[in-house]
This record gives C-alpha cells, structure tokens and sequence, in this order.
C-alpha cells in the first residue's frame, strides 16, 4: 500500500515538473514575454536614452518613518 501512494506521488511530482517545464519555458501556449524583454536592439536604444539624459540632483530627503512623509533637510545654520 504504502509503495502505491509513493509511487502515486512521485508520478504526480514529476507529471507536475513537466508540466510546468512545458508551459513557463518553453511557451507552450505562447507565453507572455514582450518584444521589449528579448530584443537587445531595444535594450540598447533604451540605455542610449536614459545616459543622455542629464543628471540634476534635488535638496537631501529624509525619509519619516512613522507616516512615510518626506521631508526636505535644510541645512543647519552654526552660530
């Protein structure tokens, strides 16, 4: 009794494997994944973009961590 629910067991494991192998990597019915994920073209079009944009930092933000409201810091003033 004990060998069936195993063997029961074990088949449904590796039915479940394969069935999973089948669908998520090798796109039986398709898939999902876009153009933009899998075309280095776009990638590098993408990365050409955002470098040519031009980098400008704002004022220091604390981050309050009880009610996640930022706070822009001001420099103290040392007399």
């Amino acid at each position: 009794m004990a060998a069936k629910i195993g063997g029961a067991i074990l088949a449904s494991i590796v039915v479940a494997y394969a069935t999973n192998v089948m669908i998520a990597d090798r796109k039986l019915f398709g898939g999902t994944t876009p153009k933009t994920v899998w075309d280095k073209e776009w990638w590098e079009e993408t990365d050409k973009k955002f470098q040519a944009w031009p980098r400008m930092a704002g004022p220091p933000v604390a981050m309050n961590p009880i009610n996640h409201q930022n706070f822009i810091v001001k420099p103290r003033l040392e007399n």
